[in-house]
């Protein structure tokens, strides 16, 4: 472990379970309880900032990004997904990519927010039974190098 790592979270462990990961980045999606459908995408090196990275990099960065929504998108169906790149604990540009529905419990507010109303754990639940095939879709859109295009 470098001296640049020693002490990183995102260094020592993948930040999530793990749905496909590359030399440059990975994605995984996170248990947070009420966001059946977080995900994260996650920058291997030490780069805070989007801009940091070579138009590669970016291009690179933003089609996983897209490659999660779509795969929420298509599968979950959901209100919106929430993007939001924040990073300021972490030397690591990373990109949360959630799923929002009209019946979680801060919609349509962040997900930091307050609460707007109880959870439902019938649809959380049944969110979370179509998880795998958004993960199917996600590993296999990054394996090929694909970008989806919106239907």
């Amino acid at each position: 472990m470098s001296k640049s790592s020693f002490g990183c979270a995102l260094c020592a462990q993948d930040g999530g379970d793990l749905v496909w990961r590359s030399d440059k980045l990975r994605v995984v999606h996170v248990e947070e309880d009420g966001f059946p459908g977080y995900y994260r995408v996650i920058w291997n090196a030490h780069v805070a900032e989007l801009s940091a990275l070579s138009p590669e990099e970016r291009a690179e960065c933003m089609g996983a990004v897209v490659c999660v929504e779509r795969s929420l998108m298509e599968h979950l169906k959901p209100a919106k997904v929430n993007l939001a790149a924040l990073g300021n604990q972490v030397p690591h540009l990373h990109w949360h990519v959630i799923a929002r529905f009209d019946w979680d419990t801060h919609f349509p507010n962040a997900i930091w927010g307050e609460p707007q109303r109880p959870r439902d754990h019938d649809r959380e639940a049944a969110v979370g039974a179509l998880l795998d095939v958004v993960n199917a879709q996600i590993r296999g859109y990054l394996a090929k190098g694909e970008t989806p295009q919106e239907k």
